[in-house]
């Protein structure tokens, strides 16, 4: 498994061309990269940046909509975004226990969900995804399990419980889909992402706790390249995994960022930043003895992942990391692998 780094997407601001604390993107038609937002605690400078940043891969700013808070079409602690195959973007939200559906131009066309731990209910709806036949699977954090929706809110079925053993869950918060219709899921605190069919019938456990390789800390969310090698944001390793159909260690990514565009933008207009940049030690050389997991080195490393949230495939090969912590998105290349 073999990616280059290629390039960086954002870097933070309140509003307009940047990121605030993204969470999840989803690609759409023409390559457009529509960008969650959740932007940190909830005071009232804050709304402004909960919304939904549009742009390419080639760092072209095209717009943003949505904002905070709980009317329709307003957002608090969105979680995750997806787009149905007629270009509806569907997101969730743990604070407001929803779904808001948004057209590909931003603008709000429905929402549902009600918190409650009854069928059809959530607490803290996390990752969504769509089924072989349209249906929305939401992992629904809080109660443990996960539930399928009909695009337009009405509740199918639903599957999983509280617990360590296969087919439970504590806190699943990630959620895809394989071409075969299989379901996968990032158990958070599990540690782990479970496989089940399309009918939820559990088939297989990836990764255990720890930080070596083929091991997971608090994995955010999982998705397939064709091949169906699993792409893992481990969240709490501050890493991104890959492991093969059966759970195989493949390859792992820590970061390798630059400054994107939009930051030379910003210190080309702002040369005393660019020049007080340049004076820091962006790769500085810790003391092992006071460094206690990996957060301390992505803290420290500019180039490294924090908190890495989501992880995105797109059809030429490009592997997208939303890099939470650091409000930018890395993108990589996949390359060709040699012959033996």
């Amino acid at each position: 498994m073999n990616y280059r780094y290629s390039h960086t997407i954002g870097f933070l601001s309140v509003s307009g061309r940047g990121f605030n604390n993204p969470v999840d993107l989803v690609i759409g038609d023409g390559g457009l990269l529509y960008v969650l937002n959740r932007a940190g605690s909830d005071v009232a400078e804050r709304m402004v940046s909960k919304r939904i940043s549009v742009c390419t891969v080639e760092e072209d700013y095209i717009g943003e909509f949505g904002m905070g808070g709980v009317a329709d079409g307003e957002m608090m602690w969105p979680c995750a975004i997806v787009m149905s195959d007629d270009g509806y973007l569907f997101v969730s939200d743990e604070a407001l226990n929803r779904i808001s559906i948004f057209d590909k131009d931003g603008g709000f066309v429905d929402g549902w969900g009600i918190q409650g731990t009854r069928a059809g209910q959530f607490n803290r709806p996390a990752g969504i995804a769509f089924d072989a036949e349209g249906n929305l699977l939401v992992a629904d954090g809080l109660n443990n399990r996960v539930q399928r929706f009909t695009p337009e809110g009405r509740y199918l079925d639903g599957w999983g419980k509280a617990g360590g053993g296969g087919g439970e869950f504590n806190v699943p918060w990630g959620i895809t889909t394989g071409s075969d219709g299989n379901i996968f899921v990032a158990d958070w605190r599990n540690d782990r992402v479970q496989k089940f069919d399309a009918d939820g019938k559990h088939l297989a456990v990836f990764g255990a706790p720890g930080g070596s390789d083929g091991q997971l800390h608090r994995p955010a969310a999982v998705t397939l390249d064709e091949d169906g090698n699993l792409h893992i944001a481990d969240w709490g390793n501050h890493r991104v995994q890959v492991l093969d159909p059966e759970g195989r260690f493949l390859a792992g990514f820590r970061g390798n960022a630059g400054m994107s565009a939009w930051s030379e933008d910003y210190f080309r207009a702002n040369p005393d930043e660019l020049e007080e940049r340049q004076k820091a030690d962006l790769e500085p050389v810790l003391d092992p003895l006071t460094i206690y997991d990996t957060r301390d080195e992505s803290a420290s490393i500019e180039k490294y992942f924090w908190g890495p949230t989501s992880v995105r495939l797109d059809n030429d090969g490009r592997m997208y990391v939303v890099d939470s912590c650091r409000h930018r998105i890395q993108v990589y290349q996949r390359e060709a692998t040699p012959p033996d």
